[in-house]
């Protein structure tokens, strides 16, 4: 966040190539790469989920010199920390925390709901407890100036009509050149952040075994399983560095905790520049080091730094106001990546993508709608996207049939299940969003496909779209991710090849400590995880559901996924 672009020639360079050593992480004494140097700061919020406290915690853990020229705001580490306001000050003094690693694309801002659902559960049950939504260390480079300002047209200005916010003026997203130390970021370095965050925020060995559960979202669980198989201090003999050892139980939202991408490799998308891993890890490892493999995971439409400040963008308009008609689609500057993004998430078929007509801006949206059409299951076409908010109202819907036709065999997995839906009436009346709780009210229309399946019902919208817009707007940290290093997905791809075997000196340690598994119905993993994990199901819940899921159920049932952590964490050890 704290990248100045303008300087960005002073740190470009091609970095050194990754050195793995023998059989453990790079060796330095348990948190010795901190220096010291913190900041926590309070965060305001107009979250309806009270009685939590939330600030936004930033350690500066220098990466090693051999990662080559960044920008200083690299050397820090940040998360965010929630705790119930009427517990103690001192995280040491906590029941219990909870750390959680982000999956692809996504930020710390993403899990503020789970988060403050899950402190404020425990808390009913007496117990005070803390969870941490961690941050990777490449959302350094993101700027949320535009964003923070609060206001949608300052912040359409600040990204692209260079209007200066705070004395500050967007320099540009950062390209693939500047970033050579970003080759570095694979699963070991992931893994020694949390370690030594871990170890500087709570240097007693012996409390974080005893204290901290350790897990995470989609690849998070798998960030998870290799940081409890990981040895930190070079000797395999010794194990109260081990990461087994520095948690007392791991959790598991919308995926497993283990040391593969099964699960998960057949619901990414096609079209990013992921290298293919019948290259080697060798030669792979290569190509990000001389940039002619790209350092960060993006696409041309929907998954790249410009889209993903777009959902903030949207965001911040449905905060404002809900209902009030949109001017965004029309305020926003024409581009390739805009408009392609646009006729993807609206087009009605393959001839409207192709000819762009119609267009957003032919349609009459509230903010709302808009959010609702950027991040909704009835909606984006990318199940890893997707969220339970509601429905269009308002006017004629009409099934999308683009990239996929609606009850295809090319719809679940990466596309999803849930029928997708585009408003049908350009330039007529004003299309708005039907919350998730008032999805089967008297007057909800009941919209049907056209081959007479209900695009929704009430068992299947959890999240409030307003919350949703909070977490999008107001965090310091992003809810989406806009520099995701590719490295640390090739890492776990090639999880085979000798160089990354090696950093699994416990392999054990993933079944050393009890796990929660906490499962979408709807997720990643729908119906394909082993009888034995004991799943959590939440019915109805797509993948980002598990993380954004309103605290009061249509059905009158306390939100799942809180529920579980909270129980889990209350649980003796």
């Amino acid at each position: 966040m704290d990248m100045n672009h303008r300087n960005r020639g002073k740190w470009r360079g091609t970095a050194l190539a990754v050195l793995l050593t023998a059989g453990t992480l790079t060796a330095t004494a348990p948190g010795a790469r901190a220096d010291g140097a913190r900041t926590e700061t309070p965060v305001a919020s107009t979250s309806a989920v009270t009685g939590v406290t939330e600030t936004v915690v930033r350690v500066k853990v220098p990466l090693p010199e051999s990662a080559g020229p960044r920008p200083a705001a690299c050397d820090w580490l940040s998360y965010l920390r929630y705790r119930s306001a009427d517990g103690p000050d001192a995280a040491a003094d906590a029941d219990r925390i909870l750390i959680a690693q982000p999956g692809i694309l996504e930020g710390a801002g993403a899990f503020d709901s789970v988060a403050r659902n899950t402190v404020a559960r425990a808390a009913e049950q007496g117990a005070h407890i803390e969870f941490w939504a961690l941050d990777r260390r490449s959302n350094c480079l993101e700027d949320r100036t535009g964003i923070a300002s609060g206001d949608q047209h300052t912040a359409v200005d600040y990204y692209y009509r260079g209007k200066q916010v705070d004395g500050r003026t967007f320099g540009g997203y950062a390209e693939n050149g500047q970033l050579g130390w970003m080759a570095k970021l694979g699963i070991e370095q992931t893994v020694r952040d949390q370690y030594d965050l871990l170890a500087a925020e709570l240097p007693d060995q012996t409390q974080r075994k005893r204290k901290v559960l350790c897990g995470g979202h989609s690849l998070g669980g798998v960030i998870t399983g290799y940081f409890a198989a990981a040895d930190f201090d070079g000797n395999r003999a010794t194990t109260t560095d081990a990461g087994y050892n520095q948690c007392a139980g791991y959790f598991a939202l919308d995926t497993t905790v283990s040391t593969s991408l099964a699960d998960l490799s057949g619901n990414l998308p096609d079209d990013t520049n992921l290298p293919d891993v019948g290259l080697g890890y060798g030669v792979v490892q290569a190509g990000l080091d001389s940039g002619v493999l790209s350092r960060t995971l993006s696409a041309p439409v929907l998954l790249n730094p410009e889209t993903m400040t777009l959902l903030g963008i949207a965001g911040l308009g449905a905060l404002d106001d809900l209902d009030g008609e949109a001017d965004l689609p029309g305020y926003l500057p024409s581009n390739l990546n805009i408009e392609a993004t646009h006729r993807f998430l609206f087009a009605k078929d393959t001839a409207a993508f192709l000819s762009g007509s119609p267009a957003v801006k032919d349609f009459r949206l509230t903010n709302g709608a808009v959010l609702g059409a950027l991040l909704d299951d009835n909606s984006v076409p990318l199940a890893f996207l997707q969220t339970s908010v509601g429905f269009f109202d308002g006017g004629p819907i009409a099934d999308k049939s683009f990239p996929a036709a609606n009850g295809s065999d090319r719809q679940p997995g990466l596309y999803g299940t849930a029928y997708k839906a585009v408003p049908d009436r350009p330039k007529g009346p004003l299309y708005t969003w039907r919350n998730y709780d008032r999805v089967g009210d008297p007057d909800d229309p009941g919209y049907r496909s056209a081959d007479g399946t209900p695009f929704t019902g009430p068992g299947e919208e959890v999240t409030d779209v307003r919350q949703l817009a909070r977490s999008l707007a107001e965090q310091p940290l992003d809810f989406t991710e806009q520099y995701f290093p590719t490295k640390l997905v090739t890492d776990i791809q090639l999880s085979g090849s000798p160089q990354v075997k090696k950093l699994v000196v416990h392999p054990d340690g993933l079944k050393a400590n009890p796990v929660l598994t906490v499962l979408a119905g709807e997720g990643l993993l729908a119906g394909r995880v082993p009888a034995e994990l004991h799943p959590v199901v939440a019915d109805g819940y797509q993948h980002l559901d598990v993380l954004t899921a309103a605290a009061e159920q249509n059905d009158g049932r306390p939100e799942p996924v809180s529920t579980s952590l909270a129980g889990f964490a209350c649980s003796p050890r």
